[in-house]
């Protein structure tokens, strides 16, 4: 029977990193592949990213444009919900405070929307201050298409399936609204430290 995870979800607990592991988690050294489909590759020329949703006037950025925002190096944990936990791991990316900058909204929730159809909803509060950025780099170089590249969205603090692979934009929501994977099931949330794994966790 053919394994639908990828190499690397075996790991360790190494007892002088146990604090930073949220209940339940084990660290890797390498970086597990899963997507819910194919791997979108959307030449550069055709990309944007947007915020839409409830503004006054949508704000759309091509690539050239989003990489003349300024941006920073992002050194985070970063925490699976299938258990695997990555230390240190080191991003560049644009902040979202400085995507929403001039943004005047009501919203109190957003919903990322992504190549190949994939969505996940989050908190407006969740996303600003310092708190979530658009990568486009890993590790010091351009982010590959097998782990959300050219763009993801970076969200450390919760389970990994909130960093959008291959993100497009942001639409900002008075209400929340499941995403893709919370529709089959996952937290709306998804915080580690408290195991939110599935609805009802």
């Amino acid at each position: 029977m053919a394994s639908f995870i990828s190499r690397g979800f075996k790991g360790r607990r190494d007892r002088a990193q146990t604090d930073r592991l949220p209940p339940g988690q084990y660290l890797v050294r390498d970086f597990p592949v899963l997507s819910a489909g194919p791997t979108p590759h959307t030449p550069l020329s055709q990309w944007s990213f947007s915020i839409t949703g409830e503004i006054d006037e949508p704000k759309t950025w091509s690539w050239d444009q989003f990489r003349a925002l300024p941006s920073e190096t992002i050194t985070r944990d970063i925490h699976c919900v299938t258990k695997w936990s990555k230390l240190d791991t080191t991003w560049d990316g644009v902040s979202v405070d400085t995507l929403l900058e001039g943004v005047d909204t009501a919203a109190e929730y957003v919903m990322a929307f992504c190549d190949g159809g994939y969505t996940t909803n989050l908190p407006l509060e969740d996303i600003t201050g310092g708190r979530a950025w658009v990568a486009f780099a890993y590790g010091g170089e351009p982010l590959e298409p097998q782990h959300g590249g050219p763009a993801r969205l970076l969200v450390p603090h919760l389970y990994f399936w909130k960093s959008a692979k291959w993100v497009r934009g942001l639409r900002l929501m008075n209400e929340d609204s499941p995403g893709f994977w919370e529709m089959y099931g996952y937290h709306m949330y998804g915080d580690p430290w408290r195991e939110q794994r599935y609805s009802g966790d």
